[in-house]
């Protein structure tokens, strides 16, 4: 029986949702990710899509992923569908005093000792006022975390602000300097900060970060000869570990290494830089309560912290 005429079921619904990714991932191979099911799973489910509603919707070959003008149409009132029932959602959700189901939040570094703790309270807390949430709680990279909130895939990002992308609300809560280190055995870890200036510092190698960051870091980075890139910052300190390069990390990601004296600080009151991170939600978030509860008791945490409160 076709789609049109009658009532739209659940199954329509999931066929319909697997349609809109394979349209804004622009072919089957780039949905798999994001829909977490096989080509040919996508492929079945778009030809029973197309039976049903008994129109051809796309072309797909070696001329790559064509939506036909039918399938434009359907993309369209795929849009105004899925908007309604995120609209009703929304209404239902602002109705109800309860705060239940999933919370989704990512973050977009490995998190250290004092992150990890600011987390852990957080979700304390987050759970004793509404004991029916369920959480999940990933890294990702920034990309992927923003384009997971833009599609109410998830609730919270924290992650660097230093590009804004429209739909999206950023407040910076969590800042710290960060450092200019080398390890024990490099060359530069037995030289007193008096006798380095910016020409020795030129001279090695340095692992630099493979992300956009604040214009003040990239002043920084002009003084640094690049030899090498990480995008995390444990993969940036392992690289710094080898010896073989100087590179800038956050300080609490190298206080223990400081203190066993494995890792020093380069010049520390020259060669710094902040590192902001945000808290980033959807600017009309799907299910704006959990934020707002997850986003209160965050910053309540960061005021109590005597670690955030002493590099805000």
């Amino acid at each position: 029986m076709k789609i049109a005429g009658r009532a739209i079921t659940e199954y329509d619904l999931k066929l319909l949702k697997v349609f809109k990714s394979v349209v804004e991932n622009n072919g089957f191979a780039a949905a798999e990710n994001e829909l977490g099911i096989t080509r040919s799973t996508i492929s079945v489910h778009m030809s029973n899509l197309e039976s049903r509603m008994g129109l051809t919707l796309c072309h797909r070959g070696r001329g790559g992923f064509v939506l036909t003008p039918d399938g434009q149409s359907v993309y369209q009132a795929c849009l105004t569908l899925f908007a309604a029932l995120g609209d009703f959602s929304h209404a239902v959700s602002q109705i109800s005093d309860d705060i239940r189901g999933p919370l989704v939040i990512f973050h977009a570094d490995v998190l250290d000792h004092a992150r990890h703790r600011l987390l852990a309270d957080t979700i304390d807390s987050l759970l004793k006022q509404a004991p029916e949430l369920t959480i999940t709680l990933d890294g990702d990279r920034i990309e992927n975390i923003e384009q997971a909130l833009l599609k109410d895939k998830a609730h919270v990002g924290i992650f660097p602000g230093y590009r804004k992308m429209a739909g999206l609300s950023y407040s910076d809560t969590l800042n710290e300097p960060i450092y200019l280190c080398c390890a024990r055995g490099h060359p530069l870890f037995s030289i007193s900060d008096e006798d380095i200036n910016d020409t020795l510092v030129a001279q090695y190698p340095a692992v630099v970060p493979g992300v956009e960051i604040s214009q003040q870091g990239r002043e920084q980075l002009k003084k640094l000869t690049h030899g090498a890139h990480a995008y995390q910052f444990d993969s940036r300190k392992a690289l710094i570990a080898s010896g073989r390069y100087i590179g800038y990390l956050p300080g609490s990601y190298v206080h223990n290494e400081v203190q066993s004296h494995t890792f020093r600080l380069i010049c520390p009151t020259r060669y710094q830089y902040n590192f902001a991170q945000s808290l980033v939600h959807k600017q009309v978030p799907a299910e704006p309560k959990k934020v707002a509860l997850f986003t209160r008791i965050f910053n309540q945490h960061i005021q109590q912290s005597d670690t955030w409160k002493a590099s805000t």
